[in-house]
């Protein structure tokens, strides 16, 4: 048993797409993404051995059965004979911003702890599971560029995606993600949710043989639109990253973060001047694995 920290990264994703495409008849929403892992990251530090335990260095994350990755922790401990652990969690990535950080912390500590149980789980175990915590955690498993269906988790690799510069605004205000799905329901009848055809997983292959940047006219976001109604001023940072002249810029996921990928880190670096004392800002980029 090792007796020393295992550290990990849990990397943050943006969506290059998000398409609703109806309402599933076990409540969940039939879904249409592509998912991107990014530099921004959070760091584990798994102590096992040592009792079950988390701590965390942002007050506002909950340290107890609640959160994810101690959730994650206590399933692998329960199912498969995983050794009880203490977890630092050294947190980067926002809560309410739409990059998926307790997701991607629940996926590394699976990661962590799964050569350690008695019965090391399989993969399709370990994705059941992952899937049970939340419907993207199964791609933080596996990471880098993939096309996602149903809930999330029907996974397609795409090619990488490396290293495109990213700006990332991350506004005050936050958007959970039950609240984002709501906001698309309000004004329609229930299983009237906006519709149109999937792009499928031909096209996304196709586009991402070369660069997703290429083909932004399906880098669409569905829940923009609702989100904006609810929170104009998200709207108008986007109309002002837009002018900064990015190859993409969308909200990602379920918001509030907005994402401006751009060609060459020179014209990214270059756009930052804009925002500086209207919206915290951090600068990223597109990677494979963590």
């Amino acid at each position: 048993m090792p007796t020393t920290p295992i550290e990990v990264r849990a990397h943050a994703k943006i969506n290059w797409m998000l398409r609703v495409l109806g309402k599933r008849s076990d409540g969940f929403h039939e879904l249409e993404t592509i998912f991107q892992s990014i530099s921004l990251h959070d760091t584990l530090r798994v102590y096992p051995g040592e009792p079950l335990s988390l701590s965390c260095n942002e007050p506002s994350i909950p340290t107890d059965a609640s959160n994810l990755a101690m959730r994650a922790a206590a399933a692998m401990i329960d199912r498969f004979g995983a050794p009880a652990c203490r977890i630092e969690l050294e947190k980067r990535i926002p809560a309410g911003g739409g990059l998926g950080g307790g997701s991607s912390d629940a996926a590394a500590t699976f990661r962590v702890l799964a050569p350690l149980c008695r019965r090391p789980p399989s993969h399709e175990e370990l994705a059941d599971l992952a899937l049970a915590l939340g419907s993207d955690v199964p791609f933080f498993l596996e990471e880098g560029t993939a096309y996602a269906t149903g809930r999330g988790e029907r996974l397609v690799p795409l090619r990488a995606q490396e290293r495109i510069p990213l700006l990332l605004l991350l506004p005050d205000e936050k958007v959970m993600t039950p609240d984002a799905y709501a906001l698309l329901r309000s004004g329609r009848d229930e299983g009237r949710l906006p519709e149109g055809d999937a792009v499928g997983p031909d096209r996304c292959k196709t586009a991402a043989r070369g660069s997703l940047l290429d083909d932004p006219s399906i880098l669409i976001n569905d829940l923009e639109a609702p989100v904006f109604d609810k929170l104009p001023r998200l709207e108008s940072l986007l109309d002002a990253l837009r002018a900064t002249h990015p190859a993409w810029a969308r909200m990602s996921g379920s918001g509030s973060t907005l994402v401006g990928a751009f060609r060459d880190h020179k014209a990214r670096d270059a756009a930052v001047g804009t925002f500086r004392g209207l919206v915290e800002t951090v600068l990223a980029e597109t990677v494979t694995l963590a």
